[in-house]
């Protein structure tokens, strides 16, 4: 079997680097089936949804393991090359493919050819993403044929050999808040499609077009199946609520788990009423509206569906707010003196973001602003690593690895921290909001649980007890815990935080709504 392109140094220079960078910014970062990407040397096609500018390509170079691949060369729209920037140096020491655009051209003519011959004789894997742009949009754009028409191409130039395989890899990718400091991340691989002369004689030429219509929208239909494919941000928070009513708070399922049941829910949602049995028709009208309903009163008084699930009394609430309170400050206090280093990092990502939405609408800047973050705070966090190492040169040889860990620790620490006084201000609210109001809320939610549970075991076939199903499914490496005692000594792992939210980022109040144009 072929052995590929060589790995070059400055590629895996920049996937060592950001692995680590991906890691920091995204809470969790779950990886699934991973074992069915086709080893080097197999001709591979790697299509994915893309949500989230050049950050899905980072993602992807980094979620395949070097065991599988050599490389995965990426291709970028051809303007972002020969520039004096970064982000140009970076795409091209990748290895990234330049690919024109007719949109770019004022005659409207872009040559693909010499291009596209490139990639077709490569026994690489080379990264696409059908959609043809990167869009802050709560659904999936409809593809654009040319990976269908590149296999076709290919298969056709190797028609004397039948065996000739050429392979096409989905994946899926699933942010919960793709821009959040700190959210997760679910990357999801799906079973491959392999194509040869001898059983794909359809995509030979002269082909019907057709063929290659239903080629794209089988692929379409393999990544959509994966994430959250909407067609609005409501929707997927309805859906989301849905889940957490079904599943609550507590429940040790993995985030792929967590992201099933949910595109679950939004499936059945956003379906045609025809399609559900007579009986269940109304239900399925009137339950997202009454989802939204309660949503919009837990957005209201900012609280979350698991203080109104289990209401505590008030000498409870009192003593919970001394301890999350107590808690918080000790860990402040701890993180204070490492968040001067992180200061410079926060600073400049802040303020290159704030710059860059006011170039454009949400649905054309915020799929960068990730992008954005990851860029100016790793350039930054270098700085300040090398300027802390050169302020302490006598020690520099323990300075230099002990400043990166520093930092890492106050990260932890402060994640804590803001995590406990996030709970001491939702204490807060709860007193504010008033018993009367709580309790009118706590009867809603009793009423909206049994009406989930009920739709979602005889609907949509669901498991009954999912607190008992979920302990039973799943595993580590799909970013869960099993047991209580793991749960509470994984709080403390210097790797990363326990979450019991998937919803969590790292901010001072509970992140479930998203923004959208006015």
């Amino acid at each position: 079997m072929p052995q590929g392109t060589a790995t070059p140094w400055s590629y895996a220079l920049i996937r060592l680097l950001f692995r680590f960078v991906l890691k920091i910014f995204y809470g969790t970062i779950v990886i699934e089936n991973a074992h069915l990407i086709p080893e080097t040397g197999r001709p591979c096609i790697v299509c994915a949804n893309h949500s989230n500018s050049l950050t899905d390509a980072l993602l992807l170079v980094t979620s395949i393991p070097t065991s599988r691949r050599n490389m995965l060369r990426l291709t970028a729209k051809a303007t972002q090359f020969g520039r004096r920037t970064f982000t140009s140096w970076l795409i091209e020491s990748a290895g990234t493919v330049p690919i024109k655009r007719r949109k770019d051209y004022a005659d409207g003519n872009a040559d693909n050819t010499e291009i596209m011959e490139h990639l077709m004789q490569a026994c690489d894997a080379v990264c696409l993403f059908p959609e043809g742009m990167s869009r802050y949009h709560p659904t999936i754009a409809p593809l654009k044929t040319g990976v269908s028409r590149l296999v076709s191409d290919l298969l056709s130039r190797n028609r004397d050999k039948p065996d000739f395989e050429m392979t096409v890899l989905t994946c899926s990718i699933t942010y919960m808040h793709r821009q959040h400091f700190r959210s997760d991340v679910l990357v999801t691989f799906h079973a491959p499609l392999v194509f040869t002369p001898k059983n794909n004689p359809e995509l030979l030429t002269p082909i019907d077009f057709t063929q290659i219509r239903a080629l794209t929208s089988q692929i379409q239909s393999k990544i959509s199946s994966g994430t959250f494919d909407s067609p609005s941000w409501d929707l997927i928070r309805t859906a989301k609520l849905a889940a957490r009513i079904y599943a609550p708070l507590g429940t040790m399922m993995s985030l792929g788990d967590h992201v099933r049941i949910a595109r679950t829910f939004l499936e059945a949602f956003k379906a045609p009423k025809d399609d559900f049995p007579e009986d269940a028709r109304q239900e399925h009208e009137q339950l997202p509206k009454d989802l939204k309903r309660y949503q919009d009163q837990l957005a209201k008084w900012a609280i979350k569906d698991d203080r109104i699930r289990r209401p505590l009394p008030r000498h409870t609430i009192f003593s919970r707010l001394f301890i999350r309170l107590l808690w918080a400050l000790c860990l402040f206090t701890i993180s204070s003196p490492g968040l001067l280093l992180w200061l410079p990092v926060f600073s400049t990502s802040f303020y290159a973001v704030h710059n860059f939405k006011k170039t454009g609408p949400i649905f054309d800047t915020y799929d960068e602003i990730a992008q954005y973050k990851l860029i100016y705070g790793l350039m930054s966090g270098i700085c300040v690593w090398i300027t802390a190492v050169a302020f302490t040169w006598p020690i520099a040889i323990v300075t230099t690895f002990l400043v990166p860990a520093f930092m890492w620790m106050t990260l932890r620490w402060f994640e804590d921290a803001v995590s406990a006084f996030r709970a001491f201000t939702a204490l807060t609210r709860l007193l504010l909001v008033g018993k009367p109001k709580l309790k009118e809320m706590h009867e809603a939610r009793k009423d909206l649980h049994a009406r989930v549970l009920n739709f979602a075991v005889t609907v949509l076939g669901l498991p009954e007890d999912p607190e008992v199903y979920f302990l039973q499914a799943g595993g580590k490496e799909k970013g869960r815990v099993r047991g209580n005692w793991e749960s509470k000594a994984r709080y403390f792992s210097i790797k990363r935080r326990r979450k019991r939210d998937w919803n969590e980022t790292l901010r001072l109040y509970d992140k479930v709504d998203y923004p959208e144009d006015e």
